[in-house]
């Protein structure tokens, strides 16, 4: 039973990433990008609820720059291992109250992160702000960089 369900979300994922792909070949336009960036920061949510860093390298530049709320940086190699822990294993990663500022090729995508799972063997529930930078560079976005800040639990 857990075979077929892995085998279904690879389907899924393939699929995903393949619509994702053939709908970026044309030139951006602003409804069209604001559309296509939010499919592509929940690929991304997918990419790493599921640690698939085959699909999160489809979705980061090269030169990609991560600031993770305890001031971690990471560049794109040390980004795509650290989503290869699998100490890290998250059950849910979501995102809400997202805007986009689109400057032509370029785009800020700014919200709020929700991540609940198990760290090490320890239970997390996180809620943070984000903030991606993506770049439609060859035909494609790709995130260049982001950064997260993690929020006050409320009381």
């Amino acid at each position: 039973m857990m075979m077929k369900m892995k085998t279904k979300l690879a389907l899924c994922l393939l699929c995903l990433s393949g619509s994702l792909a053939n709908a970026q070949g044309s030139a951006p336009t602003a409804r069209g990008s604001e559309s296509m960036l939010i499919a592509l920061e929940n690929g991304w949510n997918q990419a790493q609820l599921h640690h698939d860093s085959k699909a999160l390298d489809g979705l980061i530049a090269d030169t990609f720059v991560s600031t993770d709320n305890d001031g971690t940086f990471m560049n794109k190699a040390e980004f795509l291992a650290d989503n290869k822990d699998l100490s890290y294993a998250p059950t849910l990663v979501a995102n809400s109250d997202q805007k986009i500022f689109l400057y032509g090729n370029v785009a800020v995508v700014a919200g709020i992160y929700h991540a609940k799972g198990l760290n090490r063997g320890k239970p997390f529930d996180h809620y943070g702000r984000f903030t991606d930078t993506w770049a439609y560079l060859n035909g494609k976005w790709v995130c260049v960089a982001t950064h997260t800040s993690a929020l006050k639990k409320k009381r």
